[in-house]
């Protein structure tokens, strides 16, 4: 199974928990957060938070790889697409 091997995947789910999953409970104005809705306040560290889990996959992906011999460092077609 894919997550087994390269489980750093994971990280892909904290957008979709945070802007879908989530959503249900945070969906409320108050608590003001920094003068923002607490809607509002969520959504916007959702969308700082995202590209940092993406980054912590790309970081496990590009370990794994290397480990197994792959190479995978930017430059070298390890991008998407590249197998």
């Amino acid at each position: 199974m894919l997550v087994i091997n390269r489980p750093h995947l994971l990280w892909l789910l904290v957008p979709f928990v945070l802007y879908i999953g989530a959503l249900p409970f945070v969906n409320r104005v108050e608590p003001v957060v920094l003068g923002l809705p607490f809607l509002f306040a969520w959504l916007l560290a959702a969308t700082l938070l995202t590209p940092v889990a993406v980054w912590l996959t790309w970081r496990g992906d590009r370990k794994t790889r290397e480990a197994a011999g792959q190479g995978g460092a930017a430059g070298q077609g390890g991008g998407a697409g590249h197998e």
